[in-house]
């Protein structure tokens, strides 16, 4: 899997920080849902959220045939969407994709610092890093 796709994913998911949790009830580094976890797992665990996000992103990836867009609104609106119209996509999703395939193109053109991930942050990525560099640490 690109190490580029997953270093965006854990941007535009997490800002990196392995203890915060969403409105949503998203956990951790990858904003993975609580029932991708089974009941012995700690989902606040950098490793076991790394491994639940990683294997959902790479199943998003093989289902899109490799068409990091697409990968991109399976693993933020579900699987289901992966194929579907771009029109039939939630509003959440459409700009999920369209900041992860700014920085993502950034990446691959050189162009850093990337004016993609900064207009993340001016549309509000910034308040996200705020909010989780916020969070408490992990013990």
């Amino acid at each position: 899997m690109p190490v580029e796709l997953i270093a965006t994913v854990m941007q535009i998911e997490s800002c990196g920080a392995a203890q915060i949790a969403s409105p949503a009830g998203a956990l951790g580094l990858f904003q993975v849902m609580p029932f991708h976890f089974s009941g012995d797992e700690q989902p606040l665990d950098p490793e076991v959220n790394a491994a639940r996000g990683l294997h959902y992103l790479a199943r998003s990836l093989q289902l899109s045939g490799g068409d990091q867009a697409q990968a991109l609104a399976g693993y933020n609106g579900g699987h289901g969407l992966i194929g579907r119209p771009r029109s039939t996509w939630p509003a959440e999703t459409l700009r999920y994709v369209d900041w992860g395939m700014r920085i993502l193109e950034d990446v691959r053109q050189s162009r850093l610092p990337s004016p993609g991930l900064q207009d993340w942050l001016d549309a509000g990525g910034a308040a996200l890093c705020r909010r989780a560099a916020a969070a408490p640490a992990a013990n």
